[in-house]
């Protein structure tokens, strides 16, 4: 390629990827991507024969190395995550060892428009280019994404519809009481489809709840079947979840209620807690728990957990104390639980590092009793009070004047430079269309302009993130000042007060903590 400068013709040299060019003899390294949905037989033998197509077809191509198939088996193309091949193959690609790619369709390479994007545009940027086969889409010469995008959005749909009409099915099965439980819960196993009583597994399942009926916490009976080495179905440990798991579950009475868990648009799955219709069906197999034992046991996990403050359909502590999940250990970072202590027959709550609790030798931080941490927060807002002038008053004057210009002009700038590389892009656009540029050329250009538009992209994010920050730390300042500024003294603890200006307790040692305020400020106080 020439242009003129200066009355003379100048000859412009174009740097080209090693990938990009078969001129230097060496073949390009091709791989091939497969995926099924199911593992029935008929997708199986169809798999195969998409294994024979582009082993037999890559290794014909005097041109191409065969670089290996890829194959996900039994897997469903919505999420990318769950598809160790595809992932495999990106990794290779990242490390080198791929120079293109063949697949059957977009469907068959993703069914998510996103996932397909992010994966075509990575893979754009490491030079190395998809076929499409049913499509007769090659993303190393196409005008644009829109296509692409177009048709992955097809894919996407069409995995919806899928979705949708195995929901339906699903569902009819769920009214007529015919759907077929895969995974028993510890205690049964399937047989034929039918869920059958595994006699040493259900003496534990009896055992959990008598112990329970006996008094006995989760906890502890967790840790008893840990000591007598009984085997969980999947060879894990026994833990106080999965012991309440056990007397939460209605199939141990044999009932079954379908439809505990349901999958949302995004194929993303969660616990139904009224979202969707549910089916219950009394009687649906052998029962190893009486119905009376089971409703005893579940009255009793009930009422420990509103003692406890744990919200139902969550598993979640409510703040039933202000302290709850804000005191952290300043030796190992664990969190700190409430306690009762006895001395001289007086009991009195402290806190104490659940890593001390559970072994003494991984951390060494003692217990601090509630009263004190109570009383040194009244103290440090006390002396904030006092104090206000010196620290909060001058605070709050410096992040006011600490301008923001500086940040709102580069992130202006960067928009300008933005529309600029779009324009650049769509002429290169044009002119690769029009056949005035070559595509080795414009796929080099291009990527070069895609990169410096995801820095930019980059930095606006990060300018955005730290602008917002700053008014956040403004506001939280300013309430602390309109507080201390009403010069009330605290002359007992305020549980309200601490959860609105206290992000977090930081215990330095028995005698001192540190108190991380909302608004940035980091405040030591003896106790």
């Amino acid at each position: 390629m020439t242009y003129q400068r200066g009355g003379e013709l100048m000859k412009r040299i174009t740097k080209i990827k090693e990938n990009e060019s078969l001129a230097i003899g060496k073949k390009l390294r091709v791989a091939a991507y497969c995926r099924v949905s199911t593992d029935s037989d008929e997708q199986m033998v169809s798999l195969e024969a998409q294994k024979n197509h582009y082993e037999s077809y890559i290794k014909a191509n005097p041109e191409w190395e065969f670089a290996g198939l890829y194959l996900d088996e039994g897997i469903s193309g919505t999420k990318k995550a769950k598809r160790t091949a595809l992932l495999q193959m990106m990794k290779d690609c990242e490390q080198g060892r791929i120079d293109y790619i063949i697949t059957k369709s977009i469907s068959r390479f993703a069914r998510n428009t996103t996932d397909c994007l992010e994966m075509v545009r990575k893979l754009i940027d490491l030079g190395i280019f998809i076929y499409f086969e049913k499509e007769n889409l090659n993303t190393g010469s196409m005008e644009s994404e829109l296509m692409l995008s177009i048709l992955s959005s097809l894919a996407e749909s069409e995995s919806v519809s899928i979705s949708e009409n195995s929901k339906w099915a699903i569902q009819k099965r769920f009214q007529n009481g015919t759907f077929s439980i895969s995974y028993p819960p510890y205690g049964y196993k399937n047989v034929d489809g039918e869920m059958v009583v595994e006699p040493e597994q259900a003496e534990v399942v009896k055992f959990i709840f008598a112990e329970t009926l006996a008094g006995k916490s989760s906890s502890a009976i967790s840790s008893e079947l840990q000591k007598r080495k009984v085997p969980t179905r999947k060879g894990g440990n026994w833990t106080p979840t999965t012991v309440r798991g056990i007397l939460s579950n209605e199939k141990y009475v044999g009932d079954v209620l379908f439809q505990k868990t349901y999958t949302d648009s995004h194929f993303n799955r969660h616990a139904n807690y009224g979202e969707r219709d549910q089916y219950m069906m009394q009687d649906h197999h052998e029962a190893i728990i009486s119905r009376e034992d089971f409703k005893a046991a579940g009255l009793l996990i009930n009422q420990r957990a509103a003692e406890k403050g744990i919200l139902k359909g969550t598993g979640k502590y409510q703040n039933r104390y202000p302290f709850s999940g804000r005191i952290i250990c300043g030796e190992c970072g664990a969190k700190f639980k409430r306690r009762m202590h006895s001395a001289s027959k007086v009991r009195y709550a402290a806190w104490c590092c659940s890593q001390h609790i559970d072994d003494i030798s991984k951390c060494s931080m003692m217990y601090i009793r509630e009263d004190a941490i109570e009383q040194a927060f009244v103290t440090m807002m006390n002396k904030l009070v006092f104090g206000r002038k010196q620290v909060l008053k001058p605070l709050l004057d410096a992040l006011r004047e600490t301008s923001r210009t500086d940040g709102l002009g580069r992130i202006n700038e960067l928009e300008s430079r933005l529309e600029k590389n779009l324009e650049r892009r769509q002429v290169l656009m044009g002119l690769m269309t029009k056949g005035y540029l070559e595509p080795a050329l414009f796929n080099q250009e291009n990527n070069e302009l895609l990169a410096e538009a995801a820095q930019m992209n980059t930095e606006k994010e990060n300018l955005s993130y730290t602008i917002n920050g700053e008014l956040t730390r403004t506001e939280e300042v300013s309430s602390l000042l309109r507080f201390a500024n009403k010069e009330e003294m605290l002359t007992a603890f305020d549980g309200d007060l601490f959860e609105e200006y206290v992000k977090q307790i930081v215990v330095c040692s028995r005698t001192e903590i540190a108190f991380h305020m909302k608004c940035g400020l980091i405040l030591k106080e003896g106790v």
